[in-house]
């Protein structure tokens, strides 16, 4: 059956960009086309698409207002175009808080003659239009954190029964999986290292959204540089792995390397996942974790084998609480994940795990 997908941009041009480029695939057809919400809202309605393209930046509502509508009132997958400018990308990750999809940048859609078009836009139209949303109860906004040591820590628990280090991996709806479990974290959590498939250009305006919202230190990971406690460091580009490396004497390291994708991505959850895992090696497998979110595919299942086969601990996020469970089926499938948890229950479990029963 063919995925409708409906465009809403006030740019002609990208609109017509957009619709050549998808109505080229025979699975998928374009079922209407709009310049603004109002337009959009009544094409919704009537349409009834299977996904929705939308432009950020739109005269009279603009893109986030409508997207927040769109998931009150018929929650549906929105893939954001977006500038890549840092207002675009900041916006573009609050759109991504909303409930949104995916996004892919607009200069990534304009391919100069001869270029050769990469497939991301189909790709995420695809896996767009795979997704079911499960009503869920709305959460009050939350307020960040002030800044605090290790008195933050949640009692039942201490430092010392803590993983040395924590890996994690996401994809499609990771971008808010990964906000709801890092908003559990104590300021003084265990050096965490995350892989998020998306766009190169808008990590850097996630790791300061995180940064700004959570008690932990956020920030893009940068090569050598050494894992210390209160840090998140966050996949950046597209063009290295984020691996965990010894450091001698002083600990763990975390590096970016070159090399092919990895079950389709670079950078590869099964990269950084395996890494830790060669890093701790035998016997030392119980001072790391690794959690699997959200996400399309089977990237993180291998990796998550590894880390398992060492004794370290692994969690996945269950199919409830998904917006896609490819990633964590693959793992719990492959009998890597110990711990299957609700989304809510995952930082509860690592920080105050006297409070918990087992799933």
């Amino acid at each position: 059956m063919s995925i409708r997908v409906l465009i809403v941009d006030d740019s002609p041009l990208m609109r017509a960009l957009l619709q050549h480029r998808l109505e080229r695939e025979s699975d998928i057809t374009i079922a209407g086309t709009a310049a603004n919400a109002a337009e959009a809202r009544q094409l919704i309605k009537a349409l009834d698409p299977d996904v929705v393209t939308l432009d950020i930046e739109m005269p009279g509502m603009d893109g986030l207002s409508f997207l927040e509508k769109i998931m009150e009132l018929r929650p549906t997958p929105v893939i954001l175009v977006s500038g890549a400018t840092e207002a675009g990308a900041s916006a573009t990750v609050r759109g991504l808080r909303l409930g949104a999809i995916g996004c892919i940048p607009k200069s990534q859609l304009r391919i100069s003659p001869g270029e050769q078009d990469d497939g991301t836009l189909v790709t995420m139209v695809r896996e767009a239009a795979r997704v079911r949303f499960v009503p869920t109860p709305a959460r009050p906004a939350r307020t960040p954190a002030p800044t605090q040591t290790a008195a933050l820590t949640p009692s039942g628990t201490s430092s010392a029964s803590q993983p040395d280090v924590i890996v994690i991996g996401a994809s499609t709806g990771g971008v808010e999986a990964l906000h709801t479990v890092l908003s559990g974290f104590p300021a003084d959590c265990p050096p965490t290292l995350v892989v998020q498939h998306i766009n190169g250009c808008f990590a850097g305006a996630i790791a300061q959204s995180f940064d700004r919202a959570v008690r932990p230190r956020v920030m893009l990971a940068e090569s050598d540089m050494p894992l210390e406690r209160g840090m998140v460091l966050l996949a950046p580009g597209n063009d290295r792995h984020l691996q965990v490396a010894s450091a001698g004497s002083r600990g763990m390291r975390c590096v970016l390397r070159e090399g092919d994708p990895a079950a389709g991505h670079r950078p590869s959850v099964d990269r950084l996942f395996a890494s830790l895992a060669t890093t701790l090696g035998a016997g030392r497998g119980a001072r790391g974790l690794g959690i699997l979110l959200t996400g399309m595919g089977q990237d993180g299942a291998q990796g998550m084998v590894q880390l398992a086969s060492i004794g370290a601990r692994t969690i996945a996020q269950d199919q409830a609480s998904c917006v896609v469970f490819g990633m964590p089926r693959a793992a719990i499938e492959l009998g890597a994940a110990r711990e299957i948890l609700p989304l809510e229950r995952i930082a509860p479990a690592i920080f105050a795990p006297a409070t918990l029963s087992p799933a």
